[in-house]
């Protein structure tokens, strides 16, 4: 029997903050993954949620083995989506372990080399990030032969009463998983905790239900109906992929105004996918639609030029006639 969701809790020298019975989360710099099991469980009885960025492999083992002992492996491996913030130590921690990887059918393109993720849009808006986002890694993993499918029935590999959710938008096949008994979400980045766009929110860590990182939603539209999806679960702690994890009636309300509210505090007003979505299918990207003017880029732009300027005309002016 599982018992109800409580407020987050540290272990002694265990670098994980748990966040309800059996799932604990691990912050990395910009980004959660999340252990799914009792501490101290045995070989192959927990699964990772996700795996972090490029270069956190070690990080993440470590604070394995603290929490689960010295040599215990992961039943699994599963994705919320497979965007590089949320792959970036996979192949290493996957091979290292042995450990089947699961995903969404609609993420395997980017989980086997077949397709590069739509590229992201800055155009959106909301801080730093976004505009950094022009710079983010699209192009897929390939783990052919260890990544396979989630199961069509809503059953997550090593994660008994759990279901997978599919919650499209943010990516194509992005899933989250829910345990029905008490109510945990793990989101991925069907929603977060933190405006993902803004580098002054990431770095402080500021709390509030906040939509999708904007930058690479790639479809509004589902990404509206995934919230409401989980909006309607009501769930007892919100476990996202960014920002810290969320519990009880203050996380409900924000999430509830989000579900309701979606179009007027969290639709972008201007974006490439504002308008019409990109069409992703088994085969990966079929179609995106055409950048739009950044306002942001031609005004960083325009502030070069100026300077630009004026710099070729005050050493003009600085010449001996």
């Amino acid at each position: 029997m599982v018992s109800v969701a409580r407020q987050p809790s540290i272990r002694r020298n265990d670098p994980t903050l748990e966040i309800a019975p059996e799932v604990a989360c691990l912050q990395l710099s910009i980004v959660n993954v999340y252990f799914v099991g009792p501490p101290g469980a045995p070989d192959l009885g927990w699964v990772l949620v996700d795996a972090g960025l490029f270069g956190s492999a070690g990080t993440i083992h470590r604070a394995a083995e603290a929490r689960f002992g010295r040599g215990s492996r992961p039943a699994a491996i599963v994705l919320t989506h497979g965007h590089f913030d949320h792959v970036g130590a996979l192949r290493e921690l996957a091979e290292y372990w042995d450990a089947p990887v699961f995903a969404h059918r609609l993420e395997m393109p980017y989980l086997t080399g077949r397709s590069d993720y739509p590229p992201p849009d800055p155009a959106v808006g909301g801080g730093a990030m976004a505009f950094m986002s022009r710079l983010f890694p699209r192009s897929p993993v390939d783990l052919t032969g260890r990544v396979f499918e989630l199961a069509e029935d809503g059953r997550v590999s090593g994660m008994p009463g759990w279901r997978w959710v599919a919650t499209p938008g943010h990516s194509p096949g992005h899933v989250s998983f829910f345990r029905d008994e008490d109510r945990v979400l793990i989101a991925g980045d069907a929603f977060v905790t933190t405006k993902q766009e803004s580098a002054f929110a990431v770095l402080t860590r500021w709390q509030h239900v906040c939509r999708p990182p904007a930058y690479f939603t790639t479809d509004w539209q589902s990404a509206r109906n995934s919230v409401r999806e989980l909006a309607a679960l009501n769930p007892s702690v919100a476990a996202t992929g960014h920002g810290i994890p969320m519990v009880g009636e203050k996380m409900r309300r924000e999430l509830s105004e989000l579900a309701r509210d979606f179009d007027r505090v969290a639709l972008p007003g201007y974006g490439r996918y504002v308008r019409e979505p990109a069409v992703a299918d088994d085969r990966g990207v079929v179609y995106v639609p055409p950048p739009v003017p950044d306002p942001v880029a031609w005004t960083v732009a325009g502030i070069g030029a100026a300077v630009g300027l004026g710099l070729l005309l005050s050493r003009g002016e600085s010449r001996p006639s």
